[in-house]
């Protein structure tokens, strides 16, 4: 071979080596160095190849971003990320000890994973990058930096709740960063055996919401209510309940001690006051312990955005716009038109005879200063371009959907045909078969296509409808103040549901009566004290008349001391009434009420006793003309006696039966004493029964005689 030919051949040998150099030179500054995996050639290369026209673009615009700062956080989502938040990610960014780039934007439809990689190529900068979204961290990947991102991640999406918020995303995974590759795998690990695979779901979110808070409203208003009542209510039924079971027979004794009832009215008065002084505490103390323990007032951990954050975005886009032509496409998403679609696009609006067409191509979405309403954002935008509002047909087309929306001023088209005739076809698309780019450069020309043929009108019209109720963004996540909305509802229900464990407890305390014997008390009836008041019915059965009878002689035999220091009348007319009592109602001796004896009889022999009783503590009185088991009067009354007779009559009352006859005297008779009788249901008036009964009408000693006659003795 000549000389020639071997210099030609090392030629080729040289230049194969520099070849093959190059390309693994390409190959490794495009790997992403992560944690736990093998080194791999970056799909952002691989994905260049394919799709030239999308993701380089958007790639490139956030690259030379980055460039100028290592954090960026988006305008377009003010609600829930607004700029204003940028020094806390680039603080919270310097904690991982790497270079650090983060990039806050809305959701992206396309592969983040990718969209990381085309940045890091086009940026030329190894480090830690991360995508930050409206959820929280929601990828990352490390290039040429021994950064943990994979297991960081991994604890950010097991450990949080789902609404931590972006920037408490943000500070767990850069904290895990920092923590090195070692403590980040335990964890990360830790965290997946914890929640068993579940994303968070196991974890108690971190804020309310509007149902949350009506629950906390209604709780607090039935707590509000329903323990103050309680307390009022069921207090002293309980205290009275125990003292009668702890005191026994001597709660309902009538004797000569200084226990009188002017004594014991001062007491109840006062532990009435205390009950109700306590119920008012208590109801103070829960509304303030609900104030503070609920005391959220926002749905989520935004921070509350700043008036340049809510204009940022319609500033940009109206300056885009008013300097670039009519054609405005946003760094930050994806562009969906290549060149050749963007000359078509603009000549098409060059040509259009009907005013200005200001298309943009911006994403829509509930997070932006707007609520995601594209009305509201042109009218934005249109009053940026021009303080005097220009006129023309704006069109908004959202890279990320793939909608696109048409408000139209003061132009001579139809008006209701933009509003209600655009098909389907331009105003969403195919959704069937849509492509990356959503087909937004052949809808927008058969966008214009409808704009030429649309009808004209002779006057100019606007299908806007000058929207301008965009929520304020501190407002919409808001909490209804706690003691409003439901906490009404919850103060009836707290009253009912009192009322309801008042009958709960007494029926429970009833039933302990019964069942346990050491919580029975004796059967006396209780007195109200020195005015000797008892309780009785006015239409008493048999058994009670037996009952009671039973334990009105035994109290009086136990209260009647005869060799205590009394006057001799009193001595004599308890022992009368005790004698002719026990002729009554126990004519063996043997202690026990016969089991013969009259329904009258025993009422009478109760009559004896409780007069005897009464004797004992000063009260001699005539009996109660209504009911004479009450025990001797306290007044006198007018009265209506009988229901036959219309006549009022004067009357000795005893304390509870002249509460009803001074207010209505005339149902006095309704509280008159009746006596079972011979047939069954019948009901006899205690003045017209057999036996010494009636004689009580006439006094006590009379009633003594007609006994004694009655039994026979002198």
């Amino acid at each position: 071979m000549s000389p020639y030919g071997w210099r030609r051949l090392a030629f080729l040998a040289t230049l194969c080596s520099l070849l093959l150099l190059a390309v693994g030179a390409t190959l490794a500054s495009a790997t992403p160095a992560r944690a736990g995996t093998s080194t791999q050639v970056s799909k952002a290369t691989q994905d260049d190849k394919a799709a030239p026209t999308e993701a380089p673009t958007q790639a490139a615009a956030l690259a030379a971003l980055l460039r100028a700062d290592p954090v960026y956080v988006t305008d377009q989502l003010p609600r829930d990320i607004p700029r204003s938040a940028a020094p806390d990610f680039a603080k919270l960014a310097k904690r991982t000890g790497v270079p650090t780039y983060v990039l806050v934007l809305p959701t992206q439809t396309s592969d983040g994973d990718r969209l990381l990689g085309a940045v890091h190529d086009r940026l030329g900068r190894d480090g830690l990058y991360v995508l930050v979204d409206e959820t929280g961290v929601s990828e990352a990947a490390a290039f040429g930096v021994r950064a943990p991102a994979a297991d960081a991640f991994t604890v950010t999406l097991y450990e949080l709740p789902y609404d931590a918020g972006p920037l408490l995303s943000f500070e767990r995974f850069a904290d895990v960063i920092a923590q090195g590759p070692g403590k980040a795998a335990e964890r990360a690990d830790a965290a997946r055996k914890k929640y068993g695979g579940d994303t968070g779901e196991d974890v108690d979110k971190m804020h309310i919401d509007p149902v949350d808070r009506d629950n906390q409203s209604f709780v607090t208003g039935i707590a509000l209510t329903g323990v103050p009542l309680l307390i009022i209510g069921l207090s002293p039924y309980v205290r009275r309940w125990w003292r009668r079971r702890v005191t026994g027979s001597s709660s309902t004794r009538v004797t000569g001690s200084t226990s009188t009832k002017e004594e014991a009215a001062p007491r109840r008065l006062t532990a009435r006051r205390v009950e109700a002084g306590l119920a008012v505490l208590v109801a103070g103390a829960i509304a303030l312990g609900a104030a503070l323990l609920f005391g959220q007032d926002t749905a989520d951990a935004t921070p509350p955005p700043t008036a340049s954050d809510l204009s940022s975005r319609v500033e940009r886009v109206a300056d885009g716009l008013r300097e670039s032509g009519p054609l405005y496409s946003d760094p930050e998403s994806p562009h969906p038109l290549d060149s050749e679609q963007r000359r078509e696009l603009v000549d098409r609006i060059k040509e259009f005879d009907q005013g200005p067409v200001h298309v943009a191509l911006v994403p829509q979405l509930s997070e932006d200063e707007s609520g995601g309403e594209p009305e509201i954002f042109v009218e934005a935008v249109r009053q940026k371009i021009d303080a005097k509002g220009d006129r023309g047909v704006y069109v908004v087309a959202d890279p990320l959907t793939g909608s696109i929306d048409v408000v139209t001023y003061d132009v001579r088209i139809d008006a209701n045909r933009i509003a209600f005739d655009l098909p389907d076809s331009i105003r969403y698309g195919d959704d069937d078969d849509r492509s990356t780019d959503h087909q937004l450069g052949e809808r927008l020309g058969d966008l214009m296509t409808f704009l030429d043929k649309a009808p004209r009108t002779k006057h100019a019209e606007t299908s806007s409808i000058r929207m301008d109720d965009k929520p304020e963004p501190v407002e919409e996540n808001a909490l209804s103040p706690l003691f409003s909305g439901d906490f009404w509802p919850g103060l009836m229900v707290g009253a009912v549901a009192a009322g309801l464990l008042f009958g709960i407890v007494a029926a429970v305390l009833g039933i302990l009566r019964l069942a346990v014997p050491g919580l029975r008390r004796p059967r006396t009836p209780s007195t109200a004290s020195a005015t000797a008041s008892f309780e009785a019915p006015p239409d008493p059965s048999r058994d009670y008349l037996r009952r009671t009878a039973r334990d009105e002689l035994q109290a009086l035999a136990t209260e009647f001391d005869p060799d205590a220091a009394l006057s001799s009348a009193v001595r004599t007319r308890v022992w009368d009434c005790l004698d002719a009592a026990t002729l009554l109602a126990d004519r063996d001796p043997d202690g026990h009420v016969d089991d013969d004896t009259t329904p009258a009889d025993l009422a009478a022999a109760i009559v004896l006793a409780r007069v005897g009783r009464s004797a004992l503590v000063g009260a001699d009185k005539p009996c109660c003309a209504l009911n004479p088991l009450h025990g001797p009067a306290t007044g006198w009354r007018d009265a209506q006696y009988a229901a036959d007779d219309q006549r009022l009559r004067t009357i000795p009352v005893c304390a509870q039966c002249r509460v009803l006859v001074t207010v209505q005297p005339r149902l006095a008779y309704t509280l008159r004493l009746t006596l079972p009788g011979a047939g069954r249901g019948e009901r006899v008036p205690y003045e017209e029964a057999s036996g010494p009964l009636p004689a009580v009408a006439n006094g006590v000693p009379q009633l003594i005689r007609q006994v004694r006659e009655y039994a026979g003795v002198q």
